[in-house]
């Protein structure tokens, strides 16, 4: 039996190890929200700079470790029985949070990079910004519709139409 296969011996389905990950990063991007630098000339403090830098590098490091240790050791909490769509939508959601932390983790770096070199302003770092903001919007419909799908499939079922 392999460790994918194995982590269906636990009670919900994901190990330990899988479920420290979740909810770790899950605070982990509630504090990055929480302590976001609201306007971008508060880089000027080079303590807040550091630290946003270290934490972006961090925020990377755990959400690559996660994908990793996710993708090589569980298998997905849906039911073999559960419809073609619904794996879909379960892959495409898990994969879109994926890539839009990650968007938000690069371009704070880049805006940070930039910022560091003399360039607060202009076309291109308002560019960046906004794609910064577009990941993090698009983080939060993501995040609420996993959401919603976890509690469907704890609460009503694990597949559509049950």
């Amino acid at each position: 039996m392999t460790r994918r296969e194995e982590n269906f011996d636990e009670p919900n389905g994901y190990s330990g190890i899988a479920k420290i990950l979740h909810w770790g990063f899950v605070f982990i991007f509630a504090y990055g929200i929480y302590k976001q630098v609201d306007d971008i000339s508060q880089l000027s403090n080079m303590a807040l700079f550091k630290f946003e830098i270290f934490f972006a590098l961090g925020f990377l490091a755990l959400l690559v470790l996660q994908f990793v240790y996710m993708k090589t050791t569980q298998k997905s909490a849906l039911p073999e029985t559960a419809n073609a769509l619904q794996k879909v939508l379960a892959r495409l959601v898990h994969y879109g949070l994926y890539l839009s932390f990650a968007s938000i983790a690069a371009s704070g770096l880049i805006i940070g990079g930039l910022y560091y070199f003399g360039v607060s302003q202009g076309f291109f770092m308002e560019g960046i910004i906004g794609l910064h903001e577009i990941a993090v919007t698009v983080s939060y419909y993501l995040i609420a519709i996993h959401i919603l799908a976890a509690v469907y499939h704890r609460l009503l079922g694990t597949t559509f139409g049950v």
